[in-house]
């Protein structure tokens, strides 16, 4: 069973790598600008690849935010809904999930 403050390392840890890829993912947005039409239109299609994975990356970051808020005010491990324990193998996987696996959407 892992303490409070390695979920909370666990987290830091994830954001930081999530705040290095979000910034990857801009700088490679503003690189593309092709002249070449066909290139251009290739250009876009990857650009909507990175749109979607820094929406998701983004996501992320708010619910890692809400864990730690949960983490500083003692509700951490707690579902949300039911106020039932989350499962240790759950917490492994989504260590930011506000839900037990009962009550996840």
């Amino acid at each position: 069973m892992k303490s409070l403050d390695q979920r909370r390392e666990q987290l830091l840890m994830r954001r930081t790598e999530l705040d290095a890829r979000l910034h990857e993912i801009d700088d490679e947005l503003e690189t593309h600008q092709s002249k070449d039409w066909a290139e251009l239109a290739t250009e876009r299609e990857g650009d909507e690849v990175l749109e979607g994975m820094g929406r998701a990356g983004q996501t992320e970051l708010m619910l890692i935010a809400a864990a730690l808020a949960r983490i500083d005010a003692g509700e951490y491990g707690f579902c949300g809904k039911c106020g039932e324990a989350i499962g240790e193998e759950r917490l492994d996987l989504l260590p930011y999930t506000p839900f037990c696996r009962s009550c996840a959407p």
